[in-house]
């Protein structure tokens, strides 16, 4: 089955859900990401548990404050502290690993316009059509919905042009680089995107990403690397055929979205989680599968997180977003509070890892 191109953006409130220059850029980005951490020394204190075990993702990068799935917007994120930064992978026509969360460059580059004539039948420029030269010539935006308007309005303008598609090479190095500058490792959290329909193209994704992994020595249980799908064949197949030792994430969706062949509702159920316990540490589910805020601003839970830490699966939900908090939820200091005291999640997605940091008491300043 065709795997869907992509899903929409979601947040907690959706009802759907060599390293190139220029150098100065991500300096001054870092500056005033520290400039940021100065603030949160003063973070509030709840009546929880440890927050040294909740793990915070920076989603797609610092994506609620530069261009999602950017060099600048992962040194933004290392700067902010967070424990891993989040790669969405897909190939290139010749074979390369590049971090993009569509299959598709239409939403975040001005591809149609540099390439008008190279879409598919359904009006979309696939990756997988392009070479990596012609897709460093492309300029990253602001993400933009099928109307053409910005999807977040208020972040990063649109305008600037200043930004680039990088390959899986590069975040690792960048990455790496920074670990060991600043002495504060931060992980790689990696989604190769729709390996089944990569496979339809006649390119094998999972082992082409852990050919790569493996190549930097990231590969093995030791390392500080968390593969995540939607699709549960392709982590059996990355764990029993590719003898991959990385902790694995099921993803979980809404079926309405096809992301895989994956009947999502079964895997919520309690037989559902025993089968995934077999091929993975963890499950990562859209956060409405996990606490729904009700309108005069009490909070259901689902039973999800419970039956997940019964089988000794953690629970990564995403995303959480400051810019896009249900209206009952005051503040993202109300949002955590929620996910932690509350959903007794392990970890959540964010774009914006820096508030989310600021109130959890017991982590202090990376």
């Amino acid at each position: 089955m065709l795997a869907r191109a992509v899903p929409r953006t979601r947040g907690l409130n959706d009802p759907a859900m060599t390293l190139r220059g220029p150098i100065y850029a991500c300096l001054a980005l870092l500056l005033a990401a520290c400039g940021t951490l100065a603030t949160t020394a003063g973070r509030t204190t709840m009546e929880a548990k440890s927050m040294n075990s909740f793990t915070v993702i920076a989603h797609r990068g610092a994506s609620g404050y530069l261009p999602e799935h950017t060099l600048e917007g992962v040194a933004m994120a290392h700067a902010m502290g967070a424990d891993f930064i989040e790669q969405d992978v897909v190939l290139t026509r010749d074979d390369v690993l590049i971090v993009l969360h569509d299959l598709y460059l239409d939403a975040v580059t001005d591809v149609a316009q540099r390439f008008p004539e190279r879409q598919r039948a359904d009006g979309r420029h696939y990756a997988i059509d392009f070479t990596l030269d012609e897709i460093r010539s492309l300029r990253v935006q602001e993400r933009l919905g099928d109307d053409g308007r910005p999807v977040f309005p208020g972040r990063f303008p649109r305008a600037t042009g200043v930004f680039r598609i990088p390959t899986l090479v590069e975040e690792i190095e960048l990455i790496q680089g920074l670990n060991r500058s600043t002495g504060r490792e931060a992980g790689l959290y990696i989604e190769p995107k729709s390996p089944a329909w990569h496979g339809e193209q006649g390119k094998d994704l999972m082992a082409a990403v852990l050919g790569l992994l493996d190549d930097y020595g990231l590969a093995n249980a030791d390392a500080r690397v968390v593969l995540q799908s939607f699709d549960p064949d392709a982590l059996r197949y990355a764990r029993d055929d590719l003898r991959c030792g990385l902790r694995m994430v099921q993803l979980i969706g809404e079926n309405s979205w096809q992301e895989s062949t994956t009947d999502f509702d079964f895997l919520r159920t309690a037989e559902g989680l025993t089968g995934v316990a077999e091929y993975a540490q963890g499950i990562g589910p859209w956060l409405p599968q996990v606490v729904a805020i009700n309108r005069n601003g009490t909070s259901d839970i689902s039973s999800l997180v419970r039956q997940a830490h019964q089988l000794g699966l953690f629970v990564h939900a995403y995303t959480l977003r400051a810019d896009q908090l249900p209206p009952p939820v005051g503040t993202i200091a109300d949002a955590v509070r929620i996910l932690v005291d509350q959903a007794d999640l392990d970890g959540v997605f964010t774009d914006h890892p820096d508030q989310v940091l600021q109130h959890l008491p017991a982590r202090g300043l990376p």
